[in-house]
């Protein structure tokens, strides 16, 4: 196997000027080296992976690439063309645009706002012509094949409708290189698929994409070549045909990181206390479910974005109010869509984003870790700072958290650090019932690691985990997964459950009858 002078596997490179490239980037933060001669070469109509850890240095990459900020030393060009001085915000518009996992759409705004935001078509009188707006709005839409009601908030947007709308946005400045920025983290299967088939169509009509990603999978799904970086450096760029899944975590790890294996485990004792009771939850939507769980027992709902499995776990945990039904934990009814008395009964909750539902971003670690728990680090009625930090400190150890201290914001920490504070505050209370949704959305394979060794402690105390995803890396671990369908569990699934099966019960399918 042989590299040319960009690291990269295969053969020659060909005659085209390259989309994008970044050669021998470096860029320091203060004594933080984020890139050390590090670089990407990306072709035209390619979908080229980058893949890395956390702190890795994509962000920062990313960063550099749209201009947000300037390399120490190394230089970037787009089809052969230096990249234009930071302060030319239209020019950089003109070659690169980036859809971020967490969205910049304007929500109290309009889908046609956002479209053209500052750009609005003006009349003589400077004020804007709303109809001549809306038209601009629709044909740029439908050039790009986005079907969404321009006139509606943005807030009524689907994630996968705003990152349509994103895109489209980014188009219409003449940008032909987008970066996405882990663009699955928030879609289900179906949404996944959708997004697939609009990446695919781009590619058709002259679009380039940098897909980042930490679900291994859909490199190979949807890349052609990838890119990996370690500690702040280039290690290999080759063909995703040439590089097998054990090879590629290789690569970002430096070391054989593997993912638990969906393994047959004998089910928990008859006499182990049930500690988990939901009978006859019915959500506002329909979705139906009755289940019981021992102690130390992991349960997996699966099921696609229109399955219930969603709506029935926040209400579990008390974010939405159920039409009919009841939750016990440990023989303690909780009361029906009270986030505060499930935290009392001993739930804890790990939410489906983060962003929105996990964390206050300019509150500390310190903060956030013990925000549920302040009976745990008073002191004669009032908090204790001392025994706040102390007891951040042991969430930091126990979780590996990548932080200097207790006292920086978690707006300062990557996505898989992040994470773990959110599952440090799930923690901190000993719940006897721990409600994990997409735990691992968004986290690298070393995080998800961590995140996923958290179950089985849970499970050695005796506390039940309720895992709600369509990951089947998350699902690995569990005893069982009831699967939902429409609204309704259509399957129950042991451990040792092979793949296939699990995915075709999820999408309606049953292979028995096929």
């Amino acid at each position: 196997m042989t590299l040319d002078q960009h690291g990269t596997i295969g053969g020659p490179v060909g005659d085209d000027r390259p989309a994008v490239e970044a050669v021998n980037i470096t860029k320091r933060f203060g004594s933080t080296v984020a890139l050390d001669g590090a670089g990407i070469v990306v072709r035209p109509g390619e979908t080229h992976a980058l893949v890395g850890r956390n702190g890795a240095g994509k962000s920062t990459l990313v960063s550099i690439l749209t201009g947000l900020q300037a390399p120490d030393t190394g230089w970037v060009a787009f089809a052969g063309r230096p990249a234009p001085g930071l302060a030319d915000r239209d020019a950089w518009r003109r070659n690169v645009a980036c859809v971020y996992q967490k969205s910049t759409i304007i929500p109290t705004l309009t889908v046609a706002e956002n479209l053209f935001l500052n750009r609005h078509d003006r009349g003589p009188a400077r004020l804007i012509r709303w109809g001549a707006l809306r038209r601009a709005a629709r044909e740029l839409l439908a050039t790009w094949s986005v079907d969404v009601d321009v006139q509606q908030p943005a807030s009524a947007l689907t994630v996968e409708q705003r990152q349509f709308v994103e895109i489209a946005r980014a188009l219409s400045f003449g940008a032909r290189f987008i970066i996405l920025d882990e663009p699955t983290a928030q879609l289900d299967g179906a949404g996944i698929a959708r997004l697939f088939e609009r990446i695919e169509a781009l590619r058709a009509q002259g679009v380039t994409f940098l897909f980042i990603s930490h679900h291994l999978q859909e490199i190979y799904d949807i890349c052609d070549q990838v890119t990996v970086f370690r500690d702040a450096r280039h290690v290999i760029t080759a063909p995703v045909a040439q590089l097998d899944r054990a090879a590629l975590v290789a690569a970002m790890t430096g070391e054989d990181v593997s993912l638990p294996e969906a393994t047959h485990r004998p089910p928990p004792p008859a006499a182990a206390p049930v500690r988990l009771v939901v009978h006859e939850l019915r959500t506002v939507s329909g979705a139906e479910i009755t289940v019981e769980a021992r102690a130390g027992e992991v349960v997996g709902l699966a099921g696609g974005g229109s399955s219930g499995k969603l709506e029935v776990a926040e209400a579990v945990v008390g974010l939405a109010k159920p039409a009919a039904g009841t939750v016990t934990v440990d023989g303690r009814r909780v009361r029906p869509g009270s986030v505060p008395d499930a935290i009392a009964a001993g739930v804890g909750l790990v939410p489906q984003d983060r962003h929105h539902q996990g964390l206050v971003p300019l509150l500390s670690i310190a903060e956030n870790v013990t925000m549920t728990v302040p009976d745990r680090i008073s002191a004669g009625g009032l908090i204790s700072p001392a025994r706040r930090d102390t007891f951040a400190r042991r969430t930091i150890d126990a979780l590996a958290i990548k932080a200097s201290g207790p006292h920086v914001p978690v707006s300062d920490l990557s996505g898989g650090n992040q994470q773990k504070v959110v599952m440090g505050r799930a923690l901190a209370s000993d719940p006897k019932l721990l409600v994990l949704i997409a735990p691992t959305a968004g986290v690298d394979v070393r995080s998800k690691q961590t995140l996923l060794g958290v179950i089985d402690d849970v499970r050695e105390r005796g506390s039940v985990v309720l895992v709600v995803s369509d990951e089947l890396d998350d699902l690995r671990i569990c005893d069982r997964v009831l699967v939902m369908f429409q609204g309704r569990v259509v399957r129950e699934m042991p451990s040792g459950w092979r793949d296939n099966d699990l995915v075709a019960a999820m999408e309606g399918v049953d292979l028995d009858h096929v």
